[in-house]
């Protein structure tokens, strides 16, 4: 029996969009919305950044970990948070349920969106800029990512009405 993956999974680095994009394109298709940054701090009852103080990012990726495994969704778009990747776990059993885009932005663009880098909830070590950053999570997306969609040079409507009629030409959401 062919399994049917449900849900749109996006990733990518902060400030590509997830969030954004992904709740224009989950009320598009009259999908949930799931964003596993904010169920994190709903959770925890603590902002992103303070609680990224207060574990440190090996104890914070345990968290996001354990958000990722408790999802079950179903018509769902799901805005991962840009760390998601460190758990392969995570992100594999995302994958068994839904279709993994990678939302693509240049360095350059992401850098002039990202203006709160020290006190946006990055899970980053002491140090580490948004450009080192970048370049150590670039590869695992791009491990990840069943479809890379390039949208440095779109508006956030224009990358979701592209991603829309992406996801319906693929036949992912009939």
């Amino acid at each position: 029996m062919k399994h049917n993956k449900s849900n749109i999974i996006l990733i990518g680095m902060a400030g590509c969009g997830k969030s954004t994009i992904g709740k224009s394109v989950a009320a598009f298709f009259s999908y949930h919305f799931i964003d596993t940054d904010k169920m994190i701090e709903k959770s925890l009852k603590t902002p992103l950044q303070e609680l990224f103080d207060r574990t440190g990012p090996s104890e914070f990726r345990r968290i996001e970990e354990d958000i990722l495994l408790s999802l079950n969704p179903n018509k769902s778009v799901v805005a991962t948070g840009g760390s998601s990747v460190y758990s392969k776990k995570g992100i594999e059993h995302l994958k068994k349920e839904g279709y993994v885009i990678l939302l693509d932005v240049s360095l350059p663009v992401l850098e002039k969106r990202v203006r709160n880098f020290s006190t946006r909830g990055l899970v980053r070590h002491p140090g580490q800029s948004f450009a080192d950053l970048y370049l150590e999570r670039k590869p695992l997306y791009l491990h990840f990512a069943d479809f890379i969609f390039s949208c440095s040079e779109m508006s956030r409507e224009e990358a979701s009405m592209g991603i829309q009629d992406m996801v319906v030409k693929k036949g992912w959401i009939t």
